[in-house]
This record gives structure tokens, sequence and C-alpha cells, in this order.
């Protein structure tokens, strides 16, 4: 009777188990320049021999291939992660998870167990088939693919949106709405997918399984249709079974005074709906807020520009200045230059994480050189300049 053994990937190539990514690519460079079919043109035996280190190279090479493979004793893509590792934890691994002891494997030949030497044709590839057919069934003890799945209460998963408002609502405070598209329960089956009571799988006829050949064998596998509980139930029409629809809503939420810009703000229960009575996700607001033609914002502080004479800038001067409250005055000392930043403490906006308390504003004075249009206007100013020919460049200079 034929029996199956696993391949060992590390003796192809020649390394130990314990081998490092690095080692096992040197060892196939190696072996590769040995069995190459450009180096050994002809030689089937080298041809057999690339195919194997080729094959070992693409499953030791690739980490999760190689986890895979170090815990169940082979690799196949029909092999799921987590149910490898699980077998893993529960003894296994090593070598294959099914004890094919007892059964015959005639039929199975073309495949991985294949002789050496068998000739190439029809029935050849009638036993292949076979053995793809004898893979297909038994993956299902890896993949889970067979097995009842339990739809419990899920939770919505959460939303996040940008929402915008003006300059004054972010500084004042307000209401402001928005639409967002989120999935909510089916109105129709209220969140359940399916409507109607369980009927009687056609499939099966309600014994939760079905006959399925392989070869020359026969296997009873939980039914597809309805995961071996032989009752079946009908989608519902209005979510195709998703237990959600998707609606555009309209959504309100209240601005603190004081928000800033990308500050975050939670709607409880206003993202993606729950599935089996789970419970909703939740909305996350990024907020944007709006700019204006005069004032800008810094954090909690307000800075604008104000214009002032060259007399207000040189004498000193109270001037009027916009502030977010309406005018204020502001005390110009003298000599003040262009540019020169002056601070009017609790001017700013109100604080959204402590309230009562306040920004300033930061008032950048900005010296506006007249246009003299009248001789009188010019010999005054030539005046100004005898009494005052301090050469502003002086220091500069002096610097280099």
């Amino acid at each position: 009777m034929p029996t199956t053994t696993n391949k060992d990937y590390y003796a192809t190539l020649g390394v130990k188990k314990t081998a490092t990514p690095e080692e096992i690519r040197k060892a196939f460079r190696k072996a590769a320049r040995r069995y190459h079919p450009d180096v050994n043109p002809g030689d089937k035996r080298s041809e057999e021999k690339f195919k194997e280190i080729s094959e070992a190279n693409d499953v030791l090479s690739d980490e999760k291939k190689r986890k895979v493979y170090d815990q169940v004793g082979f690799y196949s893509d029909q092999i799921d992660p987590a149910q490898a590792e699980a077998y893993a934890r529960q003894g296994g691994g090593n070598g294959s998870p099914v004890d094919f002891g007892g059964f015959d494997f005639s039929g199975f030949q073309g495949g991985p167990g294949q002789h050496r030497g068998q000739q190439a044709g029809a029935g050849a590839q009638a036993d292949s088939a076979s053995w793809g057919s004898f893979k297909d069934i038994f993956s299902g003890i890896f993949t889970g693919a067979h097995q009842p799945q339990q739809r419990g209460p899920q939770a919505g998963s959460d939303l996040e949106y940008q929402a915008t408002v003006d300059f004054w609502t972010a500084i004042r405070g307000g209401q402001a709405r928005m639409e967002v598209h989120r999935q909510e329960t089916c109105p129709t089956c209220h969140g359940q997918a399916h409507t109607g009571g369980p009927t009687q799988c056609a499939e099966c006829n309600g014994t939760g399984q079905v006959t399925q050949m392989g070869g020359r064998m026969k296997f009873n596998i939980p039914c597809p249709s309805c995961n071996g509980t032989g009752r079946t139930t009908n989608l519902c029409a209005g979510c195709h079974g998703e237990g959600v629809v998707s609606r555009t809503e309209a959504v309100e939420f209240r601005i603190k005074p004081g928000t800033r810009d990308g500050q975050r703000i939670r709607l409880q229960g206003k993202g993606n709906a729950g599935v089996n009575g789970g419970a909703p996700g939740d909305l996350y607001l990024i907020v944007r807020t709006g700019t204006h033609p005069v004032f800008t914002r810094v954090g909690d502080d307000i800075h604008v520009t104000v214009p002032v004479t060259v007399p207000e800038a040189s004498l000193g001067a109270k001037v009027d200045v916009p502030t977010i409250d309406g005018r204020a005055q502001l005390k110009i000392p003298p000599g003040t230059q262009s540019g020169q930043k002056l601070r009017m403490r609790e001017r700013g906006v109100e604080s959204a994480q402590h309230p009562g308390q306040r920004g300033d504003e930061i008032v950048t004075v900005e010296v506006q050189v007249p246009t003299l249009s009248d001789e009188r206007s010019r010999e005054i100013m030539r005046e100004l300049a005898k009494l005052n020919n301090q050469d502003p460049r002086v220091a500069l200079f002096d610097k280099l």
C-alpha cells in the first residue's frame, strides 16, 4: 500500500531548521547554479532536482509560508495560517495532521506521491486530477471552510469625516450640520439579515451532510449550503443578507466656543450600524475652521495688522484697533517701528479646553509712509531730516 511522505525542504536545500533567511538564500543560489537546466542541458535528473530546490525555496524564503510549513509539516495555499497555528498549539506539527493509514491511495499516485520514472500521458493526468480532488476535500480540515459559521452580534465600524465651520462659529460656538454616508440597520429584517423562519435545506434534505467523491473514496462532509445545520433561511431582499443598508443622513452637532482647527468631535452611536444586535460605531468629526479677511487665529490668540502714521509711530498715540469683540483702543509707544508687535491681553478667543480663559490679541504695527504731494510737505520733511540726521544703516555695516 502506498504511503504519504512529507517533503523535507530543509534537507532539500541542505540547511538546518534554524537557518536564517540569508542562509536559505545562499543555499538556494548555490544549488541553483549546480542544477540549473541551462548548466545541465538534457539532464532530466538535474531538471527534477532544480524543481525540488525551487519549490523548497519558494516556501522557506516566504515568512508566512515557512511558518505554516513548520507547524503542519507541509505547505498548501489552502491552509489557513490561523488554523495551522491552532493545530500546532494542540501538539501537532512537523508532519501531516491527517492520519492516512488504512486508505487505498492507488488512485492518487499522480500527484506528490508519484513514483520516479512514471510515464507521462493521459493516465498520469487523470491521477494528478484525482490527487487535486483529494487535496480539495481535505483542505477543509485546515481552512474551516465547512465549519458552521456562528454569526453573533457584530459591532458597527467607526466613521471619520471633516467638518468645515466658519470663522465666527468656531470662536463663538453654535450648531452645525452636515451630510454623512453611513450604514443603518435594515428596516426590513431589523438587522437579522434574513426573513421568515428556518426551513429544511434542499441540498442535504435536512441531514446537514452531503457525499463527495475523491477518486475511489467517498466522504461525508458538512453541507456547504447550510453549513452542516440542516436548516436554511431566506436572505433579506432589502439588504441582500447584510443586515444593513447604506443611507445618507443629515447629522447635527454642537460646536463649543473656542473650538480649534483640527479638533476632533465624537458623536457616539452615529457610525455604521451593528449587525445582529451589535452596537453601532461612532462618528468622529475633524473640525476645519474657516478664515477671516482681517483676523488670523493661532491657537487661542488673534493676530491682526494695524497701519499707523509716521507721526503716530514717532510721537506715540492711542489708536482704534479691531478685536473679535469690536473696537478697542491700543496705545502706540513713541518710537514704534514698523513690524513691531504689541500685545492686547485677554482680547483673543475663549479656550474650549479651559472655559473662562482667553488668549491675547497680537497687533503688528505697520508704519504707513505718506506720499508728499505738495512743496510745503516736502519742505517740512527735509527740515525734519536735517534735525534727525542719524543714519539707520550704520549698525548694519558694523556687523560686516
